[in-house]
């Protein structure tokens, strides 16, 4: 126990640190698991996003021994390119019944029923990748985070743009002082989504699919296609909008270059009685079954050590002023850090490329500081190197769980007059009830967390 302790502890160093970190993780010295072995991975979800992670995975050599899914038609193309998993129309009995056979999971359902698979998953012992937003609600990302870590399990948030040299560049480049300074950030996503209203009419459900499994934790509602197959994003009873659904691409450089994460996560012994942000939404509409056609909402971050407090806003279907710009053109997406020294900016919705601005003044910039953080080929092969190595991935849920919490509290924020004060260390919002009953939501009969 006392090794192990200690080669985890190097892995999690040298994530910040470098080289030994790559060494480690494609050493046969690793704990676990020979570097040829593979992964036995059961996929829960497997139609649309979910397949296309499974090709992934499946192309890194990776053995998937159960499938999933709740919608047999859309999920046949890969249950006949996978003819040897097991087929599930439930999660629960396919944890139950081949515990002993999987060693991880990918979890792709729709956001609505990620908490409640990739906990049960974890609380089976297996390593768990999960696509983005984390979960639906604030409550359910701190849940995951906090099982993640009593499980000892290895996880990963499917933000793809994280594994980009473009990213981890970026993000070393702040942390180095490039820019100097950074009190203000900006990003914003290139549209809205509501108003939605609620259909009234009640056309059966097709017989291939399994609404009452697919509704999962949410409340009841009668079966209608324009939930499906991909509209669910925009409706806040399963989805969670553009600011969750890209929030986790396109605030990635922002979060990791401003160590967002330090808000939450503190060394043992070191953390302090509360810790509040700030949070006022001002969205177009304030609508109840989907979210505003557009939204501008200020997020006051208190400092992180030396770290100075930053003013953040995020934007959907809208733009920061042009003059933050400094004369470069500004795109439909954006993620902007401005800094004492200069900004840093991505147009790209992952992250995966940036600017310096002015670009006259760094038209002749050349190296910067180290690189510090590992290169990877994939977000997947990151994953299944971490599962295999005993290690962590670089978007484990410690880093994943506040991301998504800080979006989904910026959803949250759209439903309620003036400021919202929430306390990342008890998780609970400090000046107002019918804000604190929006963190979570009763399940459904027959579902837990």
């Amino acid at each position: 126990m006392k090794t192990r302790i200690s080669r985890r502890i190097f892995l999690r160093n040298s994530a910040l640190g470098g080289a030994g970190f790559l060494i480690l993780r494609n050493s046969k010295l690793a704990f676990g698991y020979e570097a040829n072995d593979k992964l036995n991975i059961a996929g829960i979800g497997v139609g649309g996003q979910g397949r296309w992670n499974l090709d992934n995975l499946t192309g890194l050599g990776q053995n998937i021994v159960a499938l999933c899914d709740v919608d047999q038609v859309r999920a046949g193309d890969i249950y006949k390119k996978l003819p040897k998993a097991r087929t599930y129309h439930d999660f629960r009995p396919m944890l139950d019944e081949m515990d002993k056979e999987i060693d991880a999971v990918l979890v792709a359902t729709p956001d609505h029923t990620h908490a409640v698979a990739a906990v049960a998953a974890m609380k089976h012992g297996k390593h768990v990748y999960c696509e983005k937003p984390l979960t639906r609600t604030v409550h359910e990302a701190r849940v995951m985070r906090e099982t993640a870590a009593q499980y000892k399990v290895v996880t990963q948030m499917g933000n793809q743009g994280s594994a980009s040299n473009g990213l981890r560049r970026s993000v070393e480049l702040v942390w180095g002082g490039v820019i100097g300074e950074v009190r203000e950030a900006h990003v914003w996503f290139g549209g809205g989504n509501g108003p939605l209203t609620r259909p009234t009419d009640k056309p059966p459900v097709p017989e291939t699919l399994d609404w009452d499994l697919w509704l999962g934790p949410a409340p009841e509602r009668p079966y209608n296609p324009c939930y499906l197959p991909a509209n669910w994003r925009n409706w806040r009873a399963f989805g969670s909008g553009i600011v969750g659904d890209f929030g986790c691409h396109t605030g990635n450089l922002m979060f990791r270059g401003l160590h967002l994460e330090r808000l939450w996560n503190f060394p043992e012994g070191n953390q302090p009685e509360k810790v509040v942000l700030r949070v006022e939404a001002k969205p177009s509409e304030v609508d109840q079954e989907g979210y505003p056609r557009s939204l501008r909402a200020v997020i006051d971050l208190p400092a992180r050590g030396d770290l100075p407090p930053v003013k953040l806003t995020l934007y959907a279907n809208q733009r920061p002023p042009e003059d933050l710009m400094l004369g470069y053109p500004q795109k439909e997406w954006g993620d902007l850090l401005v800094g004492s020294k200069g900004s840093i900016y991505s147009e790209c919705p992952w992250n995966t490329r940036y600017t310096l601005l002015p670009e006259k003044k760094f038209e002749d910039f050349k190296g910067g500081p180290p690189e510090t953080l590992p290169r990877i080929d994939s977000h997947h092969r990151d994953w299944i190197q971490a599962c295999k190595n005993n290690g962590t991935a670089f978007s484990s849920f410690a880093i994943g769980g506040p991301l998504t919490e800080l979006m989904q509290l910026t959803n949250l924020a759209t439903l309620v007059e003036g400021p919202v004060e929430y306390d990342t260390i008890s998780g609970r919002i400090l000046n107002s009830d019918r804000a604190n009953e929006l963190l979570h939501r009763q399940y459904r009969a027959g579902w837990v967390l």
